[in-house]
């Protein structure tokens, strides 16, 4: 802040209070917090205005920040004497909106960088339990009337305030543990105190309820902890109740509190098993090309009715390729939320069109069975390929559309994927557990009813042998696409399911491509004839 608006606050705040406080021209560091400091010490005892206290705060925290763009490399001495300044400078500053009261009173106020509770009461009161003080990311409850009746003047004071940004100053990391953890704070830091009472013991211990500003990982540990100087710790701090939103903290004491999530450190990344992983991608997306030439490009029988299989090429290339091109770019990718959110999104779409092309395979198949009896099939009567493009498609994006509209937070993972937090993962799961089910149940059917004509019918007629054949690709197929996914519940345990899990799903245009390019019989012959042309046409 220059010195011309530096002045302006500070005559301001004269003529109101009576008071005067003045900084140097290009006041940014330690010198200049102290200085301010020790000018509000000669008014801590009076009763300043919201607004007066508002704008020295508002000068102090821009000293503060300042300090961070000055000191980028500022040490762990450096950063706690600067956030232990700011924290004395902020309580002397609350303490001065404590005014004398017979019954209660409050003041409250909200700056960008920090938020600022007071509540008052005095020996007439007639409360019984003052009020929960709230800020937008934490909550205190205390004994405010119980600490009043046992200061002789029967009155008391509390003062509540959370940081938006000390957590730049008084790093997570200072957390000192005996095991080797990343450590995130989950919190905006708070502060309590009893600024103005006598007696300042308490009556029964304070819970503080802190609303978890980052992702919570149910596999971390998390800690109340409190500002002790110069680092963070947990004596006299327990907690005590948490859930994926909120974690609520019981303390003895007052001082600046704040949580502290312990996670641990993730694995070194396998060279051979990420160069596995790009190898396997490449080689699948390669053969859901062919796979897709092949459908698009050979001559079908007529009763072959490939809709359902070259969308499904279509949706696994392009969620397979978006995965291979995320992972390669993820530092990039990361930086920029909104991007990493909208990536999950489209992988989620992509994926779970997949899956709803699979069972539209399935009942196609299943109405070619029940018309096997007929002189000719009515699938095309009954589901034209306009009508299954929307319903293959449609579907998945309904399921997205409504989990965004529940959990919009769901996406965006450190990988750029569904989160795994408040069971969001089941927007996928749920899906494919369904569609896999009613699958399975179609399959059934078919059977069934496939056995039953055949008594009736030739078995050697080829329309049978086909739809046999039919039968036969399109469960394997269900097997290949549907059951690898229930790998994933089980691969943070054992490598080699990993490595299972990670071959099977990117091979799945391979596994398309051999059931039913290559072991088709027509098929190979139009290779055949395909590569016999292109030989010819080589020698001349």
């Amino acid at each position: 802040m220059h010195k011309c608006n530096v002045n302006v606050v500070f005559m301001m705040i004269s003529a109101i209070a009576g008071i005067n406080i003045t900084l140097e021209e290009g006041c940014t560091g330690q010198t200049c917090l102290q200085n301010l400091l020790d000018q509000l010490g000669n008014i801590s005892s009076q009763v300043l205005s919201v607004t007066t206290v508002t704008n020295i705060l508002t000068v102090a925290l821009n000293a503060s920040e300042k300090i961070l763009e000055s000191s980028s490399s500022a040490s762990r001495a450096e950063l706690t004497s600067y956030g232990n300044l700011v924290l004395k400078t902020s309580e002397k500053l609350i303490s001065t909106l404590v005014k004398s009261t017979e019954t209660s009173d409050s003041v409250s106020f909200t700056l960008p960088a920090v938020e600022g509770q007071v509540f008052m009461v005095g020996p007439q009161v007639t409360l019984v339990k003052i009020p929960r003080l709230d800020t937008a990311n934490s909550s205190v409850d205390i004994d405010l009337i119980g600490i009043a009746k046992n200061n002789t003047e029967g009155s008391a004071s509390v003062a509540f305030m959370s940081y938006v940004t000390m957590e730049n100053l008084l790093k997570p990391d200072f957390f000192n543990t005996s095991n080797d953890t990343i450590k995130t704070m989950m919190s905006t830091v708070i502060s309590a105190t009893l600024p103005k009472t006598t007696n300042t013991k308490l009556t029964k211990p304070v819970n503080f309820t802190f609303r978890h500003i980052r992702e919570f990982d149910p596999n971390s540990f998390l800690s109340c902890v409190y500002w002790n100087i110069s680092e963070w710790i947990v004596d006299g701090c327990s907690v005590l109740k948490t859930n994926n939103s909120y974690t609520v903290c019981s303390c003895v004491h007052l001082s600046t509190f704040a949580l502290i999530m312990q996670t641990s450190r993730p694995p070194e990344s396998d060279p051979l098993l990420e160069l596995l992983n790009l190898v396997c991608v490449i080689v699948g997306l390669v053969f859901f090309t062919l796979a897709l030439l092949t459908f698009a490009l050979c001559q079908w029988s007529p009763g072959v009715n490939n809709v359902a299989r070259i969308n499904i090429c279509i949706s696994l290339l392009l969620a397979h390729l978006l995965f291979l091109l995320t992972q390669q770019f993820l530092s990039l990718i990361q930086r920029q939320q909104v991007l990493c959110a909208v990536i999950s999104g489209l992988l989620h779409f992509l994926f779970l069109s997949g899956f709803v092309w699979m069972f539209i395979e399935a009942v196609l198949l299943y109405i070619c069975v029940k018309n096997l009896s007929k002189i000719s099939s009515k699938k095309r009567e009954v589901l034209s390929s306009g009508f299954l493009c929307v319903i293959g498609y449609v579907v998945a994006l309904a399921v997205v559309c409504v989990s965004v509209g529940l959990v919009p937070e769901g996406y965006g993972s450190e990988h750029c994927w569904i989160k795994l937090d408040k069971g969001f993962i089941w927007s996928f799961l749920g899906p494919v557990c369904v569609i896999l089910a009613l699958n399975m149940i179609l399959f059934i059917n078919i059977v069934i009813t496939l056995n039953s004509t055949l008594k009736k019918l030739n078995a050697e007629v080829s329309q049978m042998k086909q739809t046999k054949v039919m039968v036969f690709k399109t469960l394997a197929q269900l097997v290949i696409l549907g059951c690898p996914w229930i790998l994933g519940f089980f691969i943070n345990e054992s490598k080699v399911l990993a490595i299972l899990f990670l071959i099977l799903n990117s091979q799945q245009g391979t596994f398309i491509f051999l059931i039913y390019c290559l072991l088709n019989n027509e098929v190979r012959q139009q290779y055949r004839k395909f590569f016999r042309c292109l030989c010819c046409v080589k020698q001349h």
